[in-house]
Parts: structure tokens; sequence; C-alpha cells
């Protein structure tokens, strides 16, 4: 007894450890800063704006260090911006379309903030304005005033990062395989339509990998579950796409089945094979169909910033890994699918970009390995 009193330290050190490794990948961050902590920076000054993305929204900038009280030309603009998200709602800008930067702007802000894990300050600092420029998706943050990706942000092993829209709705699980066909008009100009095609192939599987239902391709438009088309601007749903690097695409929820993309961008079929080949603005294609399959199947946006419901993407980034925390919210739906196995999963470093300081991971690995390590820990206080 005495030998095992002596080495409780060290048993207690190391389920401590094991804790925290378990913890930083459920939040889908890297671990190596543990193995290797990186120096803090020795300098307070801010960033400077981020513009290699800047498309759409990058007159934003002008409006650098603006804080409530502030009347500058683009405030309008802004409150637009938060309104089609979710952070402002009809009623605070129907009456008040001007450009002065007052109390519901500084409340949108700082809900801004904390849902992108920005310091909540309330004023348009750099870091908060290259996020608000970033390219994304459509779809809002905040749905009936709910927003789990704040909500995400808590370290709790409990808490959920994936959401659902308003109402969970789903498709009917009796309805095990859904279709979907490309519009026969509606196209995105100069697109190889085979290479398209295999993209979205591809992106359909993944999904399918992990919950109990089939995609399956057909050329009936209109009476297909799915229905994929390009459009420019304004064309009828209600989201009008809003040229290049802006709002990507929007996929809407069971059992409506629309996904769109903005024909405006510069879509790529090629960065898997050959990133040297990509324009400063392109667009993954692939990466982008597999966010929308998300929401078309039910999930809201993520609050990490490695899973592919994460709602910004930056040009020339492909992200199609599933992280564990996109699994988990598509089996939160619709169930395991029974054939799924995690350990046969393959991870293809070429399939997964490091965007924002952050590498998405493979959801299974890392994650797999460290239960390994805390059931061997277990068979060690056993054995003693």
């Amino acid at each position: 007894m005495d030998g095992i009193s002596s080495m409780r330290p060290i048993i207690i050190s190391w389920f401590l450890f094991v804790f925290i490794l378990i913890s930083r990948e459920a939040e889908g961050k890297d671990l190596s800063d543990l193995i290797s902590p990186q120096p803090e920076a020795q300098t307070t000054e801010e960033p400077a704006i981020d513009l290699s993305h800047a498309g759409t929204w990058g007159a934003f900038r002008s409006l650098a260090n603006a804080r409530k009280g502030d009347n500058m030309e683009g405030i309008t603009e802004l409150k637009r911006y938060f309104l089609s998200f979710g952070y402002l709602n009809s009623e605070a800008i129907d009456n008040n379309t001007t450009d002065f930067y007052d109390d519901r702007l500084e409340s949108a802000v700082k809900l801004y903030q904390r849902a992108f894990a920005l310091p909540v300050t309330g004023n348009l600092d750099n870091g908060t304005l290259s996020q608000i420029m970033a390219p994304r998706c459509g779809v809002e943050d905040i749905i009936n005033g709910t927003s789990t990706m704040i909500s995400g942000h808590n370290r709790s092993l409990d808490v959920q990062h994936y959401s659902f829209f308003s109402g969970r709705p789903i498709w009917p699980l009796r309805k095990r395989t859904l279709t979907y066909a490309f519009s026969p008009v509606d196209r995105a100009p100069d697109m190889n339509e085979t290479g398209l095609k295999t993209a979205f192939s591809r992106a359909f599987n993944r999904w399918a990998e992990v919950i109990p239902l089939k995609f399956k391709a057909t050329e009936d438009y209109l009476s297909a579950d799915i229905k994929i088309a390009f459009f420019s601007g304004n064309h009828g749903d209600g989201k009008p796409f809003d040229g290049p690097l802006g709002t990507l695409a929007h996929g809407f929820s069971p059992q409506d089945g629309k996904l769109h993309l903005d024909a405006a961008e510069r879509w790529s079929l090629n960065l898997k094979e050959d990133k040297s080949k990509a324009g400063r603005t392109d667009i993954d294609v692939e990466s982008i169909a597999t966010h929308e399959i998300g929401h078309i199947l039910g999930l809201g946006h993520s609050s990490i910033k490695g899973a592919v419901m994460y709602p910004t993407i930056r040009p020339r980034t492909r992200k199609v890994i599933l992280l564990q925390d996109d699994v988990d919210g598509a089996q939160a739906l619709y169930g395991a699918n029974p054939s799924f196995d995690p350990s046969l999963t393959s991870f293809d470093p070429q399939d997964q970009d490091t965007e924002n300081g952050v590498a998405a991971q493979n959801c299974f690995t890392g994650f797999s390995f460290i239960v390994i390590l805390w059931f061997l820990s277990w068979e060690f206080i056993l054995w003693l």
C-alpha cells in the first residue's frame, strides 16, 4: 500500500493531463501547444485588418475603430449585415437606417464578438472587422434570438457546439434515400459539369457515411428532394447573393431542399489536386457543398473553427472532413449509420487546410487515441 500511496501524485497528475487532452480535443483545438508551448507575444499592438479575403464587404475596413456614438458613412450597411445573419432584428433597423452607432448596434457587435470568440468590446477593432469581411455562408448564425455558437464556447464536455434550425426539422425517418439534381438552367459559368457532379457526390457520401441516409443523383430536377442551382443577385428566395467573396451559398432547412451557390464566385474544382494553380479568390466547391448539405439535413452553424459547419471560410481553403462535432450533430438528428466505423475513416491532409491558425483535425484519430489512454490509465490503477 505504501508503494501505491507514493505513486498517487503521479496517478492524479496523469489523469489531469489526459482530461486536459480530452477537453481540448472535444473543442477542436490543436494539442501541440501542450507539448511545446508557444511564447507569448511581446507586443500589444493590434494586428492589421486582414484584407487577403476582402470582397463584397471590403468597404467595412473604413469603419476601423468605430464605436458607440460615432456617425460614419457605412454604418447603415453594417446594420444590414448584422440583420442578415440574425444579430439585429428587423424592428431594430426598420426605423433606424442611419449611420449612427447606437446602443442596438453596439449590442449586436458584442453578440457577434461572443459568437466568434473575439474580445468583447462592442467596438469595431481590426480583429472584428477581419472576421466580418470573411466570405461566409448565407444562413443566419442566430435564429429566433438563439445562438448556440455562443453557448458552444463553454469548455464543458457536456456542451454541444453544433446547432439546429428552429424546431429541429429533419427529413422523414421513413425516407432513407434522398434524391438530388442540378438545375438544367441555372448553372455556374465555365464550370466543368463532370467535375462539379464528382465534388457533390463526394460531399454527399461524407454525410452518408455517418448517418443512415443515402443520396442518389437524378436528372429530374423538378421532382428531386434536393435542388442545386447557381444564381446571381436576387433570385426570388429572400436571400439575394451579393457578389464575389460575400455570401457564398445557402442551404435551406428540411424539407425544403434548396441549395444555392453564388454564380459570381470563382469556383474551384482543383484545390485538392493542385492548389498552386488556384487564383487568389478561388472558393473550393466541395467544401461549400459539404457545408450546405449539413444545412439541408437540418444542422445550423458550429462554433468550432475547424468544423465543416463553421460559418466562414477563406479563399483557397479546403475543408471537407467532418469533425466529431459535425458527426455528433448529424447523428443527433438521424442516428448513426449502422455500418459506420470511425476507426476505418481515412484522413488525407490535402482534404483539410489550416484556417485562422486552427488546424481542422480528423474527428476520430486524436479523440480515439486519448480515449485509449484513459482506458489504459484505469487498467493501470486496477493492476496496482
